[in-house]
């Protein structure tokens, strides 16, 4: 079965962190490591994680940068790193109630740990120092590294109120589509690969044929 989804009915935009920041417009569509905005993906050997994971993201537009986005950028992530400095350690995380997203799914590029009670709020309201999910990568030996935190919206969220959350000249927001997910009580599933690469979830197929076969 093939869904679009993100987080069930929610816009996400994920925040980096970048010691010199607001130049470039976001790392998702650039290469600029200075965005604020975007996916550290590591090497070039995870290139076809990046490719598949394109298939299945669908991102709001981009805007002309302003003094004014750079200023608001600059707030919501400095209100951001000292809200989730203590998640340096990801079982805090979890005893804060982060719970991570897909675990079923292995070696994911980065992780999200996700706070339920955060995302039914961020779907009313907008606050920097809470967001709906942090972002780990994971090490060689399986440590986890908080990177960046996402925020979430409601899909029915305007573009233009989504810019006054986070400008959209500096962070694009995104929703995830086309996962092809395992039939209702297969879960089990989950882990299948094809060709050694993934067919469920972010990095999987991305057709309805592929998915149906």
């Amino acid at each position: 079965m093939l869904r679009s989804i993100m987080h069930g009915t929610l816009m996400a935009v994920s925040l980096a962190f970048a010691p010199a920041m607001l130049r470039a417009q976001n790392t998702h569509a650039h290469s600029d490591t200075t965005s604020m905005a975007g996916m550290a993906m590591g090497s070039a050997a995870d290139d076809w994680k990046m490719e598949a994971m394109a298939k299945h993201m669908a991102y709001s537009s981009p805007r002309p940068l302003t003094p004014a986005d750079s200023v608001r950028a600059a707030q919501v992530i400095n209100e951001l790193r000292q809200a989730i400095a203590k998640y340096q350690d990801v079982k805090v995380a979890e005893a804060d109630g982060y719970k991570m997203f897909a675990p079923q799914i292995r070696n994911q590029p980065q992780y999200h740990f996700t706070k339920g009670w955060n995302a039914l709020r961020n779907q009313l309201g907008f606050d920097p120092a809470r967001p709906t999910s942090l972002l780990y990568k994971k090490d060689a030996a399986g440590q986890f590294h908080l990177i960046g935190a996402m925020y979430t919206a409601s899909r029915r969220t305007s573009e233009d109120a989504l810019n006054d959350r986070v400008p959209l000249s500096v962070a694009r927001w995104h929703r995830h589509v086309n996962w092809c997910i395992t039939p209702r009580g297969d879960s089990d599933r989950w882990s299948e690969t094809k060709n050694g690469r993934p067919i469920f979830g972010p990095l999987g197929v991305a057709t309805e044929e592929e998915c149906r076969a």
